[in-house]
This record gives C-alpha cells, sequence and structure tokens, in this order.
C-alpha cells in the first residue's frame, strides 16, 4: 500500500516489485492525481485540497510516474480526510508513532476497509514523520 502524490515513490517501489508483489496506490480524496490519471487514460491536472495536500499535493501525475504505473499499480484507492486523521491518532495513540498524513493512508485504508488484504496476504507500509503537525495526532 503506498501513498501517491507526485507518484516518485510508488513508481520506484512499483518497478523494483516488477510483478512480485501487488502495489496499490492510495490517495486523499482531495489530492486524487493517479486515479484521476487512470479515470481520464492519461495524467490531468487535478484541483487540491485536504489535510494532506501539503506532503501529497501534486497537481498532476508526473509522466515516468504515469508509465510505470500503467504497468505495474494493481489499483488505486481514495481515503476521507477523516478517515486519514483518524489513522495519524490511532498510531499515536496506541503505537506512539507520530506520522504526516501521508504515511496514515496505509493504516486508514485497512481501517476503515477501503483495503481489505487477503487472508494469505503480508501487507507493506512507510511510515514517515517529517510533516507531521504533533497537535493532530494528539
Amino acid at each position: 500500500l503506498v501513498s501517491v502524490g507526485g507518484g516518485g515513490l510508488i513508481a520506484g517501489i512499483a518497478a523494483w516489485c516488477e510483478g512480485r508483489a501487488r502495489v496499490i496506490a492510495l490517495e486523499p480524496e482531495g489530492a486524487p492525481t493517479l486515479h484521476a490519471a487512470r479515470a481520464a487514460g492519461q495524467p490531468v491536472d487535478v484541483t487540491v485540497g485536504g489535510i494532506a495536500a501539503d506532503s501529497l499535493g501534486a497537481r498532476r501525475i508526473g509522466d515516468i510516474a504515469w508509465q510505470v504505473s500503467q504497468r505495474h499499480v494493481h489499483d488505486t484507492l481514495l481515503l476521507t480526510d477523516e478517515s486519514i486523521r483518524s489513522a495519524q491518532q490511532w498510531l499515536w495513540r496506541e503505537l506512539k508513532l507520530a506520522v504526516e498524513p501521508a504515511a496514515a493512508l496505509g493504516i486508514a485504508a485497512l481501517q476503515s476497509g477501503v483495503y481489505r488484504p487477503r487472508p494469505d496476504e503480508t501487507v507493506g507500509l512507510i511510515l514517515c514523520g517529517a510533516n507531521c503537525d504533533p497537535a493532530a495526532v494528539a
């Protein structure tokens, strides 16, 4: 499960996995760059807003990310700001991890049921916190 802004991270992960793992793109509803590109069949400009806009707020998926995602990204899923904030708070409350909204998308997808792993599936997430407002996670 990979958070997407401009697409650099997911392009690198998807290219490296190259069919060895399912790669699922996660985006906030307020910044759906890859989701919108897939719907349009090409990169398009999107209006950006919401809690993850400062970290995932690209207005358009990058050209290389678009090319790689067409071959190696299995799906794109959208998350609400509420589910992202809830996941941030859960990570702090339960694990004492202060993460930025972009990093909370994977937990949000799992907790909200937007993504349901198969029984035998191992799920990978990247958690980071460099762009974290401490008041938002408490």
